[in-house]
């Protein structure tokens, strides 16, 4: 008489069926009073790299001045007065500029990436922008336009035109398209629907175009600033490459450098209030 023997079944390896509680995710924010210092160690370093090499002569002077020989010569355009009238020209120049240049493009991208009309009238001429160097283009500003601040202000617009188009029509173009049709639904159309659905999505893209905007416009500033100009950054590079003097030299290389921190800090600013979001999305 043959035993009966019960059926043979696949039993699951233990450590498949055991079931683990899924942990949380905890936050760590980093104290401001490790941060801040964060940020400003790598520059830190490359100042005391700079300082030690100018001292101990590794670094020449016809070279690159020294930190002392920099801050001298920030003291004494600082008491004159010069040096808070040029950087607040140049800064005047770069904002009106900026302004003009980023309005112009949001306008565009969102008319390019919203409509297929708008994007046959608009696209190609802006691609065409966008290939051409905007320092290929200071002859011609300065003979439609002359040397006074209207060229400048053009210029630097033009600089900043078409970084604004590009990432604005990305941004509009990448807005998920269930999103807006649910919008629709609710009574969204038109105008409302760009301003509360359309551009909020894209927004990212639009803050990271003012970004690279901010930046292009230092570039456009230090073009417009080299002709027919007597109060700026600029002018006062001409001085010193006229002059030979490579402490004014360095000392315009930082005025820019605190310009572009100044118009990062400003974009920050903007991000933490319109996008209150984002940190809480991103891997830290």
């Amino acid at each position: 008489m043959a035993l009966l023997t019960p059926p043979l079944t696949a039993q699951a390896p233990a450590s498949a069926t055991a079931l683990t509680a899924p942990r949380g995710r905890v936050e760590r924010h980093r104290p401001s009073w490790v941060s801040v210092p964060l940020r400003f160690l790598l520059p830190a370093l490359i100042v005391a790299a700079w300082w030690l090499g100018s001292a101990t002569g590794a670094i020449s002077e016809r070279v690159i001045a020294g930190p002392p020989a920099v801050w001298t010569a920030f003291t004494e355009l600082l008491s004159t007065g010069q040096l808070v009238d040029f950087a607040a020209a140049s800064f005047v120049r770069a904002a009106l500029g900026v302004a003009l240049g980023v309005s112009v493009g949001l306008v565009l991208g969102l008319l390019s990436g919203l409509s297929a009309l708008g994007e046959e009238l608009v696209d190609s001429t802006m691609q065409i922008l966008r290939a051409v160097p905007f320092l290929a283009l200071v002859p011609l500003f300065i003979a439609w336009f002359g040397i006074d601040e209207l060229y400048k202000v053009l210029l630097i617009a033009i600089a900043t035109v078409a970084p604004m188009y590009a990432y604005t029509y990305l941004g509009v173009r990448n807005v998920d398209r269930k999103m807006v049709e649910a919008a629709r639904g609710f009574g969204l159309t038109g105008p409302r629907l760009v301003l509360e659905v359309v551009l909020p999505s894209a927004l990212p893209g639009v803050l990271m175009a003012l970004r690279v905007c901010l930046s292009i416009s230092i570039t456009g500033l230090i073009a417009a600033e080299q002709v027919g100009t007597r109060e700026g950054v600029g002018y006062l590079v001409t001085l010193a490459q006229e002059y030979n003097r490579t402490d004014y030299m360095v000392l315009c290389v930082v005025l820019y450098a605190l310009l572009g921190l100044i118009f990062d800090g400003i974009v920050r600013i903007v991000e933490r209030f319109a996008m209150p979001w984002r940190k809480q999305v991103a891997i830290r």
